[in-house]
């Protein structure tokens, strides 16, 4: 049994990692049925977010993969949450409870802008 390359193994995982990222269309039918909780991805590539909005609901998980070789950050306008540095090929989760609705950048790279909005449910 041949192992893949470091290069097959890498073109693999990134081709895994962009199928799994919602469409803004996917991602209003997912938070319009209220369903269960759901993992949004967020690549950083080539110096961006991918996607650079994201609508989630509290309860989701957002995981940020960094798969530049610089390090990067995702970090709130208002400073309320950051992911700490991420070196080429980590992840970050965080929980869409503990962060706020609004914008967000790299601390490194402050021109690495994105924009994450929070659909609240509604009370009954």
């Amino acid at each position: 049994m041949k192992l893949p390359t470091r290069r097959e193994a890498l073109v693999n995982t990134a081709a895994a990692l962009s199928a799994a990222v919602f469409t803004p269309t996917s991602l209003s039918r997912a938070i319009a049925s209220d369903g269960p909780s759901i993992t949004h991805n967020v690549e950083i590539r080539k110096f961006k977010f991918v996607p650079d909005h994201l609508l989630a609901k509290p309860g989701d998980t957002i995981v940020w993969t960094n798969l530049d070789i610089a390090p990067h950050t995702a970090t709130a306008n208002d400073r309320s949450w950051d992911t700490g540095m991420l070196k080429k090929g980590q992840s970050k989760s965080v929980t869409v409870s503990e962060i706020e609705s609004g914008g967000y950048f790299c601390r490194f790279h402050p021109h690495m802008k994105a924009e994450l909005q929070i659909e609240q449910k509604d009370s009954l």
